[in-house]
């Protein structure tokens, strides 16, 4: 069963949105939000507090099982879709499971 992972460059919103599309999928067996298990480093006091760069878009994984190949293709060209039209990136990586 094909497991995929994706970044989403975006906000809550538009998170939402792509996880609410995903259950919408017939074929899809689990979608999950995944913490971030790295952390940021990022210090209140740290020289770069405050700085635009820190105040972007948020960063959002989504975890997919999908019961077959064909089903996660599926996945990808409707998430890819809806990306353009939210204006948002995302990224995939894929687990054979």
């Amino acid at each position: 069963m094909p497991t995929l992972r994706l970044r989403i460059t975006g906000s809550e919103d538009d998170a939402r949105a792509i996880s609410n599309l995903l259950l919408s999928l017939d074929g899809i067996e689990h979608v999950e939000e995944v913490d971030d298990l790295m952390s940021h480093l990022d210090d209140d006091d740290s020289s770069s507090a405050g700085l635009s760069d820190d105040e972007g878009p948020g960063t959002h994984e989504l975890e997919v099982e999908a019961g077959n190949d064909s089903t996660a293709q599926k996945v990808r060209d409707a998430v890819q879709e809806l990306a353009l039209e939210l204006d948002v990136f995302v990224e995939f990586e894929e687990d054979e499971g």
